[in-house]
């Protein structure tokens, strides 16, 4: 729009003389005098606008808003950067697939993948027809399930482990404590070189070198003592013509003695131990027919025999039976 200081000025109206009356009256004249310019009614009546300058217009008047708003701005998004400043970098690479010539190549070659300080992650079940090397540790965060045998030189657990079922062909050394909740079958020998403990024991033989027993022995069958035959050498009192035979072992057994022609009071037999004992035994006999009942028996002992004696002369050519039991 134009400016209203080049709008031209109104014209000066001359002023409009009142009609005569109608009576033919003296007519009325207006006053003499200067003339006064009447309005024009198509003239805008508003005030020209004040001259002030840029300053005058509307958006200078929300000028500190407009700054307050920039200052919020910029304080947040530092903040913000600062935020994304703060946190790792992760750094996610898009899995890519080998292609029917990069599997081709891989055949029969040595390749490498990687370094040792990159992970290769393979999110898909994976099955690998032939053999599988692995030059450093095996860490398995779930469960391994292996289908047919297994075969390690050497393993070592560190907690607790469960085996269905365990096959060692060589030896098994175990430096501590083993605890075994199932029934323990020994197909062939085992040898315990120190103490062993057992709060009930089955088994259906039974070699012990050494047998130590600290509480009361429960047969429920009975006591089979076995070993090599003691030697036998006669006495005096066997008369001329006379024998006498041992059957058993050192534990147990019977002496057979048939005296000859004239035999004097003395030792009928003397029984040798297969194996000697560290001391001197218990040694018990009992006669096991009436001619050795008759007799006035007695033993002589030691850690490697025992003799059969009696203080009244004997009858020649007669049985006499005796049985024994020996018992460090």
């Amino acid at each position: 729009m134009p400016s209203d200081e080049n709008k031209p000025a109104p014209e000066a109206q001359t002023p409009v003389k009142p009609p005569a009356p109608a009576d033919g009256g003296d007519s009325l004249e207006a006053p003499t005098g200067p003339s006064v310019p009447l309005p024009d009614p198509g003239a805008s009546n508003t005030p020209p606008p004040k001259k002030g300058g840029l300053r005058g217009l509307p958006i200078f008047k929300n000028l500190w808003l407009i700054v307050f708003i920039l200052v919020v701005l910029s304080a947040g998004g530092v903040v913000y950067v600062a935020i994304q400043s703060a946190k790792p970098t992760t750094t996610v690479s898009q899995a890519g697939s080998l292609t029917d010539q990069q599997l081709a190549s891989l055949k029969g070659n040595t390749t490498l993948v990687g370094d040792a300080k990159q992970t290769l992650d393979v999110q898909s079940n994976s099955i690998f027809e032939g053999a599988v090397l692995l030059r450093s540790d095996l860490s398995v965060a779930g469960s391994l399930k292996v289908g047919s045998g297994i075969s390690i030189p050497s393993i070592t657990v560190g907690g607790n482990g469960s085996f269905g079922q365990i096959g060692i062909s060589g030896g098994l050394n175990v430096a501590g404590d083993t605890a075994l909740q199932g029934n323990l079958t020994v197909q062939k020998n085992i040898t315990v070189n120190g103490t062993a403990s057992f709060a009930n024991l089955s088994v259906s033989t039974l070699g012990v070198t050494t047998l130590q027993l600290r509480g009361d022995i429960n047969l429920n069958q009975h006591i089979n003592a076995s070993g090599g035959v003691p030697g036998r050498s006669l006495g005096t009192a066997i008369g001329g013509g006379g024998t006498a035979s041992v059957s058993g072992s050192d534990t147990a057994g019977t002496v057979n003695i048939s005296t000859g022609g004239s035999p004097p009071a003395g030792c009928f037999i003397t029984v040798s131990f297969a194996h000697a004992f560290s001391g001197t035994p218990h040694v018990v006999i009992s006669p096991t027919n009436s001619n050795a009942a008759g007799l006035d028996y007695y033993v002589n002992r030691s850690s490697s025999n025992f003799s059969v004696c009696t203080t009244n002369v004997p009858t020649a050519s007669t049985n006499y039976v005796f049985d024994y039991i020996v018992i460090n």
